[in-house]
């Protein structure tokens, strides 16, 4: 054989080994792609859209006073016998005995010592007790003007006393004042909260939320909600489980929920959390929260 029939030849058989690695590594590569890109889709929570009760809201500040309250003042030196106070007296309960009468209750209280004083009767020496009906507590809120229009008599309230912090005491408005005042430009309004734990103490400082114009809105949960702009838009879910971008109007927030005023309707699944993990027109794998 000549020898260019032998390079030809060598020439040859080394495209084709060339070749077929060059083949064969695409194949391999073409089964690899295919066989992990179907991955499965993601598993994302899921919430149906219902109606939520949605408020706005007046924050304000007030002290807790007692339903009635009495105030008693005793000299030491009148005193039968040494003062042993109950805790708690129904109305026409002996409080204590003086030689010169005795001090019953006037109504059902819880009794208690306000202090001693010893320059209120001159030299002598006297002991306060107060006696106290918390069963209902009022507390005089100063809202300003620009509620004055939806401020009402029997407006749902809400109270919280850093005594039991996680608790919440439900009242209503109980009266309204008729002017406002010029020198604070607020409207001065008596809030009343039953108080039948005895929880609430006279003088305690309460932090009260007042509820206007509640109203039973669509509502979806804040972390479903996705921001651009102006506009605002959730992931509604199809029966194929295919992630569709919405745009939807919203209202109010309360409560973790935020209002949906158009765009959803009632029974609509949307994603509620992992907004990150979807795409728009993907398929899901729905977990119900």
């Amino acid at each position: 054989m000549k020898s260019s029939t032998k390079i030809l030849t060598i020439i040859i058989i080394f495209f084709i080994i060339i070749a077929g690695v060059i083949i064969g590594r695409t194949m391999i590569g073409m089964h690899f792609q295919k066989k992990f890109s179907k991955r499965p889709p993601p598993g994302i929570i899921v919430t149906e859209v219902i109606k939520n009760e949605f408020s706005e809201k007046i924050e304000s500040y007030g002290t807790a006073v007692s339903k009635k309250t009495e105030t008693f003042r005793i000299k030491k030196n009148q005193l039968l016998t040494e003062l042993e106070l109950k805790d708690y007296v129904k109305k026409g309960d002996l409080i204590v005995k003086l030689n010169d009468g005795n001090i019953i209750a006037p109504f059902d209280g819880t009794l208690g010592y306000r202090g001693l004083t010893e320059d209120v009767l001159g030299t002598e020496k006297s002991i306060i007790i107060t006696l106290d009906d918390s069963s209902i507590v009022y507390s005089d809120l100063k809202i300003p003007e620009i509620f004055a229009s939806v401020v009402k008599k029997g407006l749902p309230v809400e109270a919280r006393f850093s005594g039991y912090e996680n608790k919440i005491y439900n009242g209503k408005i109980d009266s309204v004042s008729s002017r406002i005042n010029a020198e604070t430009r607020s409207l001065l309004t008596r809030i009343k909260i039953n108080n039948e734990n005895f929880e609430l103490i006279p003088g305690s400082l309460l932090e009260v939320t007042v509820n206007f114009n509640v109203r039973n809105s669509l509502g979806v949960p804040d972390t479903s909600i996705i921001l651009e702009g102006d506009k605002a838009y959730v992931y509604r879910v199809s029966d194929e489980n295919i992630a569709n971008k919405k745009e939807v109007e919203i209202g109010i927030r309360d409560g973790g929920y935020i209002e949906v005023v158009s765009g959803l309707d009632e029974g609509d699944i949307i994603v509620a959390e992992g907004l990150k993990k979807v795409r728009p027109k993907s398929k899901i794998k729905p977990i119900k929260k």
